[in-house]
């Protein structure tokens, strides 16, 4: 377990001088090695799919952040409401409002992120620029009280050309400027995160204004 030590100290020395904090990529892992993580001092862990996080959630210390990083259906949000730190991929109005509703039953604020589609690929989910600029400025929104936008997520496209990886990395903080000018002074907006980078390219994210890079194999090894 040293190895997830020693690969945890090195990514937050990378990530020093960057604004970026790390987000360990726990899916499919053993709790042996999410218990090597949290004693080397990494206490926000990101989980793909509810069933897992909850099980996990269960047994693990009550200290750490959960972080909702895959796609997520309307009917399984009560499962993570009465826990889950932030949820990374929100990517629809109505999901939103599914959120608010079970945060409001655990008297609960969650964070929430929209899923932003910047890859060349049909595989990823997401939002249109244009979608998302339609939540935030709906009147639905407003009425929200125990959801708070703070920020954005996007996945670039499964690539070897870092050009293209760092251009979409580019066009996401763009976006994430401009609705922060437009959006600063909602009562749930509170603009400041940006998830993107991951085991890859978490370096050209952080050096293009990541806040969170969510890493998995770069910690723990290939999934099995």
């Amino acid at each position: 377990m040293t190895h997830i030590a020693a690969n945890i100290a090195h990514i937050n020395q990378q990530l020093a001088s960057t604004n970026a904090r790390l987000v360990a990529v726990t899916k499919t892992k053993p709790v042996e090695d999410l218990i090597a993580a949290y004693e080397a001092g990494c206490t926000t862990f990101g989980e793909n799919k509810v069933q897992e996080m909850l099980a996990k959630w269960e047994v693990l210390p009550k200290d750490i952040a959960w972080h909702l990083i895959g796609h997520l259906q309307s009917n399984k949000v009560k499962y993570i409401a009465p826990f889950v730190q932030m949820i990374h991929s929100v990517d629809s109005l109505r999901l939103l409002q599914e959120i608010d509703k079970q945060a409001a039953k655990n008297e609960r604020v969650i964070d929430c992120l929209l899923q932003i589609f910047i890859a060349q690929e049909e595989t990823k989910f997401g939002l249109l620029p244009e979608e998302a600029q339609a939540i935030l400025a709906s009147e639905e929104l407003q009425k929200l009280r125990h959801i708070r936008l703070v920020g954005l997520m996007g996945m670039a496209s499964n690539t070897d050309n870092l050009a293209q990886v760092r251009q979409e990395f580019k066009d996401l903080k763009s976006l994430f400027d401009t609705f922060a000018l437009q959006f600063n002074n909602l009562p749930n907006v509170v603009w400041k995160e940006l998830s993107m980078g991951m085991s890859g390219d978490y370096l050209l994210a952080a050096q293009e204004g990541s806040t969170l890079v969510r890493v998995g194999s770069a910690i723990f090894g290939n999934r099995l």
